[in-house]
């Protein structure tokens, strides 16, 4: 299907669609409202959500479908409205898709990270899709005058079974739209074996244009009268401007300004970080005058952050007692009486997103209202923080979505959307800011760093008996909020207290660490604290960290959500007693390896298992 792929406003969708040529517009509302996300109030790893989606068919039959989700090359543009279209018993060919701006009282939740999109909203699509089947079914049995049961949905029309009559969706879509939607609990969905786009070979719908280089990236968009920005952001979180001298950044052909932009203070949570911004009639002068401004910054409160001497302090933290975050049985004194005892340290420094396209958007801010493009992964996060930037209602604010050059959660922080609009609000044009990968790399919301101490305690038959687990790093939270020393229980909840296994000793702590640069969540790596569990797949070489692609956020192939899944229901459901395998496969992780001089063996049927169940 060649797909027409565009944004759409709930109200355009409502005067372009089906209002305007009487077609069928349906929408689910599937949880309630209260569901909405907020990063600051709550771990980014406990999705809320209030799911609302569209589907309409015009006179001449065509079907449009909204997807709220944002595209990535992960393919979630195709496999949630194929998952309308198949209930709905839609011809592919005859679908057209547009995508959401942010609106989430209309759509649902649109942060599209954490491999939710299949995960929470499969189901939701899916009944959507049957909705609006059972009414184009009402339709057509009323205008014939016979039982419903009588009458089938089949390839884009409707068929009543006895006589072999037909009616169009087109013909159908005016008459079905009065009728009211069908409650849950009534709706027949599929059986799994009657499906014809779930589970099949199809093409995601952007596949030709991203490989012709017709796609839209956020980087791409270009607007009449648009300028062009780069910005020059403190160099220690928390920095400010001292001084600058813009008379050389002029002086380069193509710069036409020269703006200081206010950075907020730690925690500065999705606002920008401030500096200088070149404005130019192209980004390559723009980047040229940068380099001549001459700043002279206040590096604030981290001015002294040294990475070298903070992984000894948290090495330092993990090896001492620290805050208890679960306690069962008695680990201590089980691994002091203990026949054997295996040991093991990690560290992980921070990690940058690093997606392949570094972040970019494009806003304009004209009488009190603010539009913006962007290659963004939550367009109502970008909504919320332009509308708070700004200080206008949010309602005056629009965000369309463009596809996403990779992802990884860096693009679920908005920083980037709000400086663009600062700087629309101050030279009274359209602006284009673009994020080059040194800045990308430079000023990242950084997959914390973080030092873990592990031991566990073994019996003389080699089952684990007590397991002993301090983790240290600087917390997401502390982004947003201040003092935030101790992790969250979200983050502990990815691999330090969940601990699967039935071992009858168990001591959790969460050591103290202070916060000196942005942290965000990052779906490229996991840490050791995140993944423990999974640590029992091989690794590629010792001592490395296992490296996973999100499903639902990412430009790159990865595992998908069934495969993260089942590896969780497998690891849940081994055997009720731990093995000396199964710990010495979580510990033999470390580059530092500590038992006495003995090498930890490898866990072959754990790693065999755990590789089974992905």
């Amino acid at each position: 299907m060649a797909a027409m792929l565009e944004n759409m406003s709930r109200r355009s969708f409502f005067i372009g669609g089906a209002a305007v040529v009487g077609g069928l517009v349906i929408g689910l509302r599937l949880l309630p409202r209260g569901f909405a996300s907020s990063p600051s109030a709550a771990p980014v790893d406990v999705p809320r959500f209030d799911p609302m989606a569209f589907v309409s068919i015009d006179e001449t039959g065509l079907v449009t479908i909204v997807a709220h989700r944002s595209e990535m090359g992960q393919g979630v543009r195709t496999a949630l409205p194929m998952a309308v279209a198949d209930e709905l018993e839609a011809d592919w060919a005859r679908v057209r898709i547009v995508q959401a701006v942010g609106d989430e009282p209309t759509y649902g939740g649109q942060n599209t990270d954490g491999s939710r999109s299949l995960r929470h909203f499969l189901q939701p699509m899916r009944e959507m899709g049957a909705a609006a089947r059972q009414m184009l079914e009402t339709a057509a049995a009323t205008t014939w005058g016979v039982d419903v049961a009588q009458v089938r949905a089949r390839n884009h029309r409707v068929v009543h079974t006895p006589t072999g009559r037909v009616l169009e969706y087109g013909a159908l879509a005016a008459a079905a739209r009065e009728l009211p939607v069908p409650r849950q609990e009534k709706l027949k969905l599929k059986r799994p074996e009657d499906f014809r786009y779930i589970g099949k070979d199809v093409p995601i719908v952007d596949l030709n244009d991203m490989t012709s280089g017709r796609a839209g990236y956020g980087i791409d968009v270009r607007l009449p009268g648009m300028k062009y920005a780069v910005i020059a952001r403190p160099p220690v979180y928390g920095g400010r401007v001292v001084s600058y001298d813009e008379g050389p950044a002029l002086a380069v052909p193509g710069v036409e300004r020269v703006v200081k932009l206010d950075g907020t203070p730690p925690p500065s949570g999705f606002q920008p970080l401030g500096g200088v911004a070149v404005i130019a009639r192209n980004t390559w002068a723009a980047i040229q005058g940068r380099g001549k401004l001459n700043i002279t910054w206040n590096d604030g409160p981290n001015r002294s952050y040294d990475s070298a001497a903070y992984k000894t302090e948290l090495e330092e933290t993990a090896r001492r007692p620290a805050k208890v975050v679960r306690n069962q049985g008695d680990a201590p004194a089980a691994l002091a009486s203990a026949a054997r005892v295996l040991k093991a340290d990690y560290y992980v420094p921070h990690i940058a997103h690093a997606p392949m396209e570094p972040p970019a958007a494009v806003a304009s801010v004209t009488d009190g209202r603010c539009e913006a493009w962007t290659c963004t992964q939550n367009p109502q996060g970008a909504r919320d923080e332009l509308a708070k930037a700004l200080g206008i209602p949010a309602d005056r604010v629009k965000v369309n979505v463009t596809l996403l050059g990779g992802g990884f959660g860096r693009k679920s922080k908005p920083d980037y959307v709000v400086e663009a609009a600062l700087l629309s609000r101050a030279v009274g044009a359209p602006v284009k800011v673009t994020w080059t990968r040194e800045d990308e790399i430079h000023h990242d919301y950084y997959h914390t760093v973080t030092a873990q101490h592990l031991e566990a305690a073994l019996d003389p038959r080699g089952r684990a008996v007590a397991w002993l687990h301090r983790s240290v790093f600087p917390a997401i939270p502390s982004t947003f909020q201040p003092n935030v020393r101790y992790a969250s229980d979200g983050e502990l909840s990815q691999g330090v207290i969940d601990v699967p296994y039935a071992i009858p000793n168990i001591r959790c702590e969460n050591g103290e660490a202070e916060p000196h640069v942005r942290i965000g969540w990052c779906s490229t790596f996991r840490t050791p604290s995140r993944s423990a569990h999974s640590r029992t797949s091989s690794p590629t070489r010792p001592g490395a960290t296992r490296r996973t692609t999100c499903s639902s956020c990412s430009g790159r192939r990865g595992a998908s959500t069934l495969a993260r899944t089942t590896r969780t229901t497998a690891m849940t459901s081994m055997s009720t007693r731990s093995t000396r395998a199964d710990c010495a496969a979580w510990l033999s992780w470390s580059p530092k390896r500590r038992s006495g001089g003995e090498a930890f063996p490898r866990a072959t049927d754990s790693a065999s298992r755990s590789t089974a169940a992905s």
